[in-house]
C-alpha cells in the first residue's frame, strides 16, 4: 500500500478529484475531523494529551452514607485463595424444594487497616457461629479481633461483618462460612437444569457465575479484579459425574449425613476470577480426544459432539500459535446444558453452552446449526486466553473481552473451516448489525467510566451489541490499518506481561504502541483509538469527487435527535481511508467511479456527490462482479441507511439502487439487501401501500429463487458453496414472503409429506427453518398442533429450535395467544427460551400487538421470573417495538415506561429507552417517505 498523509479541514482537505486530474493523494491513514471547531472549544486531547475516562451524563443520586450501601468493594481486602466444598442435592427435600449445602474457607489479605469485612453473598442462608455469621481467624501469627455485628445487606448483595478491632496491613486471615441455598431454575449462579430421557426425568446441578452471580454460590469477593486460587470439592450422587475448572485428584465413595455420596476434589485453579468458576454434577457421557466434549448421554451416543471436539483441537492450536502463548491450562472441556441463559460462557477449563451452540447432528442440523458450533465455540476458546489469562479489572471496560473474542472467533472459524470464507460475515453479523444501534442518540461509548456501572442491572446491561460487536468492528479496523502480524504481536507483548493478572483497556495500546514505532501513524494508537472507544457513535464520510473534499460528521439515524452525551474530541474521529477506483485498488488517476472503504475494513459510513453515487450505480448494473462481494454489501446497506438521513428528491437514486439484486447471486450482497428492505416491511406490513413493496421485492427475488431451482435439480440438490447454501435459504424465503406462488406450493408440498409420515422429514436440514414457518403460516389449527406434537418430541435441541421459532409464524391470533400463554409455563417452553420465544411472536405481522398487550400486561411477572439480569431481556423489548412508527404507538410506549418505573426494566433499560428513540425516528421517516417509496414501488412493478 503506498504511503499516505494526514489532511484536516483546515488545510483545506486534500481532494480525491475525479476528471482528467489525476487523483492527488493516496491515502493509507487519513484523519478526516475539524479542528477549528475543537480549536475553539479546547479539548485537552487535542493537544496530544491522551483522554483517559468517558464524558458521561451525570445524574442525580443519592450518596451513600455508609459503606455497605455503596455496590463497590472497598480496596483494603485482598482475596489469596479459596477452599470450597458443595453438595447439590438432587432430589426434593421434605419443603419440596432442591438445595445445596457448602463451605467456603476465604484466605485474604489485609491492604489497608480497617475494622470492616465486606464480602458478596445473595440469597444464601449463612448458619450462625456463635450468633455470627461468619467466623475469622488469623493465619501466620495474625491475632484477628473478634466480630462485633454481622448481617446480610440485601441491596447491594453484602454480608457485612464489623469487628471490635482493625485488621492489619500486611497480615493474612481466613473467614469461614457455612450455608444453604436454592438449587433454583432461574438459570444464576449455582442452580439447576432438568430434562427427560427414555421417559426419566434427570437433574443436572450446573451453574453461571458472569457476571454477578459467584454471590449467589457461595460468600466471595465477587468482582473481576478480586483474583484468587480455588480449591473445590464436590459432593454429589453416587453414578453421577462431578466437574469443575481443574482435573479432578480424588474420587472417592464416602457416606456423609446418612447418604452415600461421591466426594470428588478438584486440582487448585489458577489464579482467577470469580466469574470464570463452574461446579456440574450430573450424569453426562462424554467423547474424548485433545478436550472432552461434554452432553446427554444419548446426544453423545448418537455423535452430537463429534463435530465440535473436531474443530475445537485445531482452534486451540491456532490460537496457540496466535497469541504466541501456550494453553494456560492442564485440560479443556466443554459441556451442553439442557437450560442455559446465555449462548455460551467462558468458564476456565470447563466452558458451558446452550446445546444447540455446541451439539451439531449431520442427519437432522442445518448448515447454520454447524456455522454456530464453528463461531461460538472459536469465541469461547478465544477467551482462555484473552479475558481469562489476563482479565479486565471492572465491567465498564467489557468491550475489550467481549470484541476482542467477537473479532477473533472469525480468525479461530476460518482456521478451522477455511472453505467457508467466514472472515466476510463479520460485516453482516458485526458491522451493519452494530450501525444500527450505535446511530442513536442515546447510545453509549465503548468505554464508561467506572461510576456508571455499579449495580448489577447496570453491569449486565453493558453485555450487548456495542460491547460485543462495534468492539469487534473497532478492533478489526486497528488490526487492519497496523496490519494482522503487528497486531497478533502486541497481544503477544500483553499477554505475557499481565498474564493472571487484570488490566484497563489502555494497557492493550501501550503495548500495540510498543510494536508499531516504525509504521507511519497520524498520532500514538492511544489518540488514534481512545476517539473510537471514549465517545459513542461513529462518522460519516463524505467525498465529493468534484472539488477533492472529506468531511465527515457524526452519524445519527434521525438528524434532528439531540446528543446530550459531551464528547471530548467533539464527534470526531481519526478515519482509515483505502480505496478503489474505476475497479483498481489505490489507483490514482482517471475518471471512474471510487470506492472508499475497501473491504469495509474501517468502522464509518461513506457517502459521495451525486455524480459519483451515479457512476458506481451503473458499474452495479453493467457488471457489478467488479466491485468487491463485501463492497456491494456495503454499498446497499450505506445507501439505505443515508437514504433515511436525507431528504426525498436524493432518495430515488439509492432505490435504484436496489435494480442491481436481479442480477445478484452473491449472498452477502442479498443478505445486506434483504435486512435493509426488512426496515420497509417493518415500516409498510400494516398499511396500504404494502402490496406495491411486495410485487417490487417479488420482481427482484424471483430470478434468485429460478437460479437455486436450477442449480439445484429443482431442489433435489445441495449447493456447493457455504454461502451459496445459505443464499437458497434467502431465495425460497423472501420468494415465499413476496407471494411467489412456486415458492409456496413447495413449502406446503413438504410440509404436507412430512404430516403424512412423522416419522421421515424430506425436508433439508438447511430449508427447515422456512420451509416450517411458511407452511404454519400458510396453513390451520391442524399444521401448528403438528409442530407443535414435533417440538415436544424433538431430542435434537437445533430441531426444537426450528420448530419453537417456526409456532410462532402462524395467522391464527387464538393459536398466537395460546403461544404466548404457553411461553411462560417451563412445562411447556424451557425458562431459556421464553423471551425468545414472545419475541418470535412479535416478529409476526399479527402476533406483534398480541405480543406487546401481552408483555404489558405480564411485564411485573416477566421481570421478576425472566429478565432483570438477563442477556437476552433488552433482546424481547426491541422485538415488541421495532414495528412501532405512530403517535399512538409512541404514546403507549412512554405510557409503558412511566407505568412500570416502580418495577424497573433491569438489563433492557438502555433498549427501552432506544426504543422511544427508533419511534421517534421511525415516525418521522413514514411521514416523510412513506408515500414517495410507495410511487416508486408501483412504478418499478409494473
Amino acid at each position: 500500500m503506498a504511503k499516505g498523509f494526514y489532511v484536516s479541514k483546515s488545510l483545506g482537505l486534500v481532494g480525491l478529484v475525479t476528471g482528467a486530474a489525476a487523483l492527488v493523494t493516496i491515502v493509507a491513514l487519513s484523519v478526516v475531523y475539524d479542528r477549528e471547531k475543537t480549536r475553539n472549544t479546547k479539548s485537552p486531547a487535542d493537544d496530544g494529551v491522551t483522554a483517559t475516562m468517558a464524558v458521561s451524563i451525570s445524574t442525580t443520586q443519592s450518596v451513600p452514607k455508609d459503606p455497605w450501601d455503596h455496590y463497590r468493594l472497598p480496596d483494603a481486602l485482598s482475596p489469596v485463595s479459596y477452599n470450597i466444598t458443595l453438595w447439590p442435592r438432587l432430589q426434593v427435600n421434605q419443603d419440596g424444594l432442591y438445595i445445596f449445602t457448602g463451605q467456603s474457607a476465604v484466605v485474604f489479605e489485609c491492604k489497608k487497616p480497617t475494622d470492616l469485612i465486606l464480602i458478596h453473598s445473595n440469597k444464601l442462608n449463612l448458619t450462625l457461629i456463635n450468633g455470627r455469621h461468619a467466623r475469622l481467624t488469623g493465619l501466620g501469627g495474625a491475632t484477628p479481633p473478634t466480630i462485633k455485628d454481622s448481617w446480610l445487606q440485601v441491596e447491594t448483595e453484602f454480608l457485612v461483618i464489623q469487628l471490635n478491632g482493625k485488621l492489619s496491613a500486611g497480615k493474612i486471615y481466613m473467614l469461614f462460612t457455612e450455608f444453604k441455598g436454592e438449587l433454583a431454575d432461574d438459570l444464576e449462579g449455582f442452580y439447576r437444569s432438568e430434562y427427560t430421557e427414555d421417559g426419566v426425568l434427570k437433574v443436572v446441578a450446573t451453574s453461571q457465575m458472569q457476571p454477578t452471580y459467584a454471590r449467589k454460590a457461595f460468600p466471595c469477593f465477587d468482582e473481576p479484579a478480586m483474583k484468587a486460587v480455588f480449591h473445590i470439592t464436590l459432593f454429589h450422587d453416587r453414578g453421577t459425574v462431578a466437574l469443575s475448572n481443574g482435573r479432578d485428584l480424588e474420587t472417592i465413595n464416602t457416606t456423609k449425613d446418612g447418604f452415600e455420596v461421591t466426594m470428588t476434589r478438584f486440582e487448585p485453579t489458577e489464579r482467577m476470577s470469580t466469574y470464570l468458576l463452574a461446579f456440574i454434577v450430573s450424569d453426562f457421557d462424554h467423547v474424548t480426544g485433545s478436550v472432552r466434549i461434554w452432553a446427554r448421554r444419548k446426544a453423545v451416543s448418537e455423535g452430537q459432539g463429534d463435530y465440535a471436539l473436531n474443530v475445537t483441537g485445531p482452534m486451540l492450536r491456532f490460537y496457540e500459535k496466535y497469541y504466541n502463548t501456550s494453553y494456560p491450562l492442564s485440560k479443556s472441556d466443554q459441556i451442553a446444558l439442557p437450560d442455559f441463559n446465555a449462548g455460551a460462557m467462558e468458564n476456565w477449563g470447563l466452558i458451558t453452552y446452550r446445546e444447540t451452540a455446541l451439539l451439531f447432528d449431520s442427519e437432522i442440523s442445518s448448515v447454520g446449526n454447524k456455522e454456530r458450533v464453528t463461531t461460538v465455540v472459536a469465541h469461547e476458546l478465544a477467551h482462555m486466553w484473552f479475558g481469562n489469562l489476563v482479565t479486565l479489572r471492572w465491567w465498564n471496560d467489557l468491550w475489550l473481552n467481549e470484541g476482542f473474542a467477537s473479532y477473533v472467533e472469525y480468525l479461530g472459524a476460518d482456521y478451522a473451516e477455511p472453505t467457508w470464507n467466514i472472515k466476510e460475515q463479520i460485516i453482516l453479523y458485526d458491522v451493519h448489525k452494530v450501525f444500527a444501534v450505535d446511530a442513536l442518540a442515546s447510545s453509549h461509548p465503548l468505554s464508561r467510566k467506572e461510576e456508571e456501572v455499579n449495580r448489577p442491572a447496570e453491569i449486565s446491561e453493558m453485555f450487548n451489541t456495542i460491547s460485543y460487536s462495534k468492539g469487534a468492528a473497532v478492533l478489526r479496523m486497528l488490526s487492519e490499518f497496523l496490519t494482522e502480524p503487528v497486531f497478533a504481536r502486541g497481544l503477544s507483548s500483553y499477554l505475557n506481561k499481565f498474564a493472571f493478572n487484570n488490566t484497563v483497556y489502555t494497557d492493550l495500546w501501550d503495548h500495540l504502541q510498543k510494536v508499531t514505532n516504525q509504521q507511519e501513524l497520524p498520532d500514538t494508537v492511544h489518540n488514534i483509538m481512545n476517539r473510537w472507544v471514549l465517545q459513542m457513535g461513529f462518522p460519516v464520510v463524505t467525498i465529493d469527487t468534484t472539488n477533492g473534499k472529506i468531511t465527515q460528521k457524526h452519524f445519527l439515524l434521525d438528524p434532528d435527535s439531540v446528543v446530550e452525551r459531551p464528547s471530548p474530541y467533539n464527534y470526531t474521529w481519526f478515519v482509515p481511508i483505502k480505496w478503489m477506483k474505476g475497479g483498481v485498488e489505490q489507483e490514482t488517476s482517471g475518471s471512474e467511479w471510487l470506492l472508499v472503504n475497501l473491504k469495509m475494513s474501517g468502522y464509518y459510513r461513506v457517502n459521495y456527490n451525486l455524480e459519483n453515487w451515479e457512476r458506481l450505480l451503473n458499474q452495479l448494473n453493467t457488471d457489478h462482479l467488479v466491485i468487491p462481494v463485501i463492497n456491494r454489501a456495503q454499498i446497499l446497506d450505506d445507501a439505505f441507511n443515508l437514504m433515511i438521513d436525507m431528504i426525498w428528491i436524493l432518495n430515488t437514486m439509492y432505490c435504484n439502487i436496489t435494480r442491481y439484486l436481479y442480477q445478484e447471486r452473491d449472498y452477502i450482497p442479498w443478505e445486506s439487501a434483504i435486512r435493509n428492505l426488512n426496515y420497509y416491511i417493518l415500516m409498510f406490513d400494516r398499511g396500504p401501500g404494502y402490496g406495491a413493496l411486495q410485487a417490487y421485492l417479488k420482481k427482484q427475488i424471483t430470478p434468485l429463487f429460478e437460479h437455486f431451482r436450477t442449480i439445484t435439480a429443482n431442489w433435489t440438490k445441495v449447493p456447493v458453496g457455504h454461502n451459496d447454501q445459505y443464499n437458497q435459504i434467502n431465495a425460497i424465503s423472501f420468494a415465499c414472503m413476496t407471494g411467489v406462488e412456486a415458492c409456496r406450493v413447495l413449502t406446503r408440498s413438504w410440509f404436507r409429506e412430512w404430516m403424512r409420515n412423522p416419522h421421515r422429514n424430506p425436508i433439508h436440514p438447511n430449508l427447515k427453518s422456512t420451509v416450517y414457518c411458511n407452511a404454519i403460516a400458510a396453513g390451520g389449527v391442524e399444521e401448528w398442533d403438528f409442530a407443535w406434537m414435533m417440538l415436544k418430541n424433538a431430542t435434537v435441541a437445533t430441531e426444537a429450535a426450528k420448530l419453537r421459532g417456526a409456532l410462532a409464524c402462524t395467522k391464527a391470533p387464538w393459536l398466537l395467544n395460546r403461544y404466548l400463554e404457553y411461553s411462560l409455563d417451563p412445562a411447556q417452553i424451557r425458562k431459556q427460551d421464553a423471551t425468545a420465544t414472545i419475541s418470535n411472536v412479535a416478529s409476526n405481522v399479527v402476533g406483534m400487538p398480541l405480543a406487546w398487550a401481552f408483555v404489558r400486561a405480564r411485564w411485573s411477572y416477566i421481570f421478576s421470573e425472566y429478565g432483570g439480569g438477563s442477556f437476552s431481556f433488552s433482546n424481547l423489548i426491541n422485538a415488541v417495538t421495532r414495528r412501532f412508527s405512530t403517535e399512538f404507538e409512541l404514546k403507549q410506549l412512554k405510557q409503558f415506561k412511566e407505568d412500570n418505573a416502580h418495577v424497573g426494566s433491569g438489563s433492557g433499560t438502555l433498549a427501552l429507552e432506544q426504543a422511544i428513540e427508533k419511534t421517534s425516528a421511525n415516525i418521522r421517516w413514514v411521514a416523510e417517505n412513506q408515500q414517495h417509496i410507495i410511487n416508486w414501488f408501483t412504478s418499478e412493478s409494473r
